[in-house]
């Protein structure tokens, strides 16, 4: 198979203040051959994104080409002129971002910006291209191929969303895509079927595919060749069956030995009864709460309905479900971010007004929001100790060199060097960055954290170390987490207890072993079966499974009636699950699911 991408001892370097350069990509070579998907993995800094946007000629501001070649159909890329680089980018070789919220452009229709590229290069007449889109929502798997180009970017879900980036991708026919880690920030169900819809659409299409991530389990499922890169060097390189089964390189195994195992009993963090005392840190009784004007206390989109959690100190309870199943708002209530329409929220057992805004500084101080993306959460013009300092000065009244002290203890505590007080938030990678956002919240001594995805944009090594971090914090100050996420894995190892939430309901709750172990509700079963396991061949296994059939690929629905997930359920019986609200059924110590069903029947 003749090679369409030729990347020939590549060398990247950055210019510092003094004109001097740092070498980041040292010498790296691989081969792309056409209908091949080469996946390129390593931690945050080992320069993959860089060696991926070299394919189109380019390097980020700071960084400049000092070396080596990088050939498309045998024309070195890197040398080549501004017009031939124009005729170049998104016609030859296109790039997919891992964002596709940021990547769509709100005030333009679908099919505007997926033939946008083909027709502006005078690749298609605009009604080929029309047609060419249409062709690709149907090999991508979208719904309502023939009537999706007129709709809005907001008017899809995530994971359609990512599909759409690749039509916009595929439209002008290119010969190599480059996926920088398109399936990072989607839920298990999501993800695999995007990964299902690009495996496919590649082979069909005759395209090649340099594909960007940390995730190996996702490129045990995607790639036919991977390389494994640490700062800027390949430390393997060889079939994906090969590096997956048979790593040779201790660099390669560590890698492995941080992707957490799927999700199983016996995982979850010890807890001891310390902390424990009579109430609750924070509880949450008979919840409704939506979006919209509110007409007799319900509000016109309601998304959660009848919510009861309770955190006991000390404790971490992981909540989980698919986007839009209500997980992020449910922590915006208990924040006062959102004042939920009905219902309690207590802390210590005593009620808190629902609006942040009513409530006293002192409550204020004990429930503090770790939000998900710390490069949004952290004000770019602050050091770190401005950002540190700001709730020690307003919750406890530190100043001077008391203040400084703290701020320093706040950094060990996370891991950190001193020196990185004096740093500006873009002076410090994901991770760290993740861990200030950590620390900030950590500053006002609080009783109850909110971390709502805090990990899911961070790679597999940083994840777990932010992980080993959280659970020792909880030991040394017990302080009580809500700890939300999609990934199960990371909830398994981390969470004492597990709340299932689905379209605004919670269908099952207990210990995190009775929650992994069998009988699981319908929707547990499809989250535990939808977590990739690290072994090519995987991904067409769990697509055979009666549980992905009946599950993936569809949207989460908020119902007024029956129960939420009757349309997506291998179990569901028509005439009641539709139509009745489902009984919860308590089964062995705090256990319980919200089924129809008997335990005998959801246990097979």
């Amino acid at each position: 198979m003749s090679a369409l991408l030729e990347v020939d001892d590549l060398r990247i370097s950055a210019r510092n203040d003094d004109d001097e350069l740092t070498p980041i990509v040292k010498g790296v070579s691989f081969t792309v051959a056409r209908g091949e998907v080469v996946a390129l993995i390593g931690e945050s800094g080992s320069g993959k994104t860089t060696i991926a946007l070299s394919s189109l000629g380019y390097t980020k501001p700071g960084l400049e080409f000092t070396g080596g070649e990088v050939r498309l159909e045998g024309e070195d890329v890197i040398t080549m002129e501004s017009d031939q680089l124009r005729g170049l980018r998104g016609q030859r070789v296109a790039y997919l971002a891992q964002s596709a919220a940021a990547t769509f452009n709100p005030a333009l229709t679908i099919g505007e910006q997926v033939t946008e590229t083909c027709v502006l290069h005078g690749i298609l007449t605009q009604e080929q291209a029309d047609q060419r889109a249409e062709t690709l929502y149907r090999a991508l798997e979208l719904p309502d191929p023939d009537r999706l180009g007129k709709r809005y970017p907001h008017q899809v879900s995530g994971g359609q969303l990512q599909r759409l980036m690749a039509a916009t991708a595929l439209c002008g026919k290119p010969d190599l895509l480059v996926l920088d880690e398109p399936t990072t920030a989607l839920d298990v169900t999501t993800q695999i079927e995007v990964l299902k819809a690009f495996k496919s659409v590649i082979k069909q299409e005759g395209a090649a595919a340099i594909y960007v991530t940390h995730d190996l389990s996702v490129v045990a499922q995607i790639a036919d060749h991977i390389v494994v890169l640490y700062a800027g060097e390949i430390q393997e390189h060889g079939t994906a069956e090969q590096v997956v089964s048979k790593p040779s390189h201790d660099y390669t195994r560590r890698l492995m030995h941080a992707v957490r195992p799927p999700p199983a009993a016996g995982q979850g963090d010890e807890t001891s009864g310390e902390h424990r005392r009579e109430a609750p840190a924070l509880e949450v009784k008979d919840i409704l709460a939506g979006y919209g004007r509110t007409q007799g206390g319900v509000p016109s989109i309601t998304v959660l309905r009848d919510v009861n959690v309770a955190i006991e100190r000390g404790h971490s309870v992981g909540i989980i479900g698919e986007s839009g199943c209500g997980k992020s708002t449910l922590a915006r209530v208990m924040a006062g971010l959102l004042p939920a329409a009905q219902g309690q929220v207590l802390l210590d057992g005593e009620e808190l007004k629902p609006a942040l805004q009513q409530r006293k500084r002192d409550e204020l101080q004990k429930i503090q929001f770790v939000f998900q993306m710390a490069d949004t959460a952290l004000n770019p013009r602050q050091r770190i100790d401005h950002i540190l300092g700001r709730p020690l000065e307003f919750y406890l009244g530190l100043k001077g060199e008391e203040k400084r002290r703290r701020i320093g203890e706040l950094l060990q505590m996370v891991e950190l060097p001193q020196e990185f007080a004096g740093r500006y938030p873009e002076e410090l990678s994901g991770g760290q960055k993740q861990r200030i956002n950590l620390a900030r919240a950590l500053a006002a001594s609080p009783e109850v954290l909110l971390c709502d995805e805090v990990i899911s944009a961070l790679d597999s090594i940083v994840g777990a170390n932010v992980i080993e971090l959280l659970k020792r914090l909880r030991k040394q100050t017990g302080v009580s987490f809500v700890f939300i996420s999609h990934d199960l894995s990371t909830v398994a190892s981390f969470a004492d207890e597990i709340v299932v939430l689905y379209a605004g309901r919670v269908v099952e709750r207990g210990t995190t072993d009775a929650v992994l172990s069998p009988p699981y509700h319908p929707y547990t079963r499809l989250l535990i079966s939808s977590v990739p396991e690290l072994r090519v061949g995987w991904l067409e296994e769990t697509m055979e499974t009666q549980e992905a059939q009946a599950g993936i690929d569809r949207v989460v629905t908020l119902t007024d009636k029956g129960c939420p997930f009757f349309d997506r359920c291998p179990l569901a019986i028509e005439g009641t699950c539709d139509e009745e609200t489902p009984p919860v059924r308590a089964l062995t110590g705090s256990h319980a699911i919200e089924c129809h069903r008997s335990e005998a029947e959801f246990a097979h």
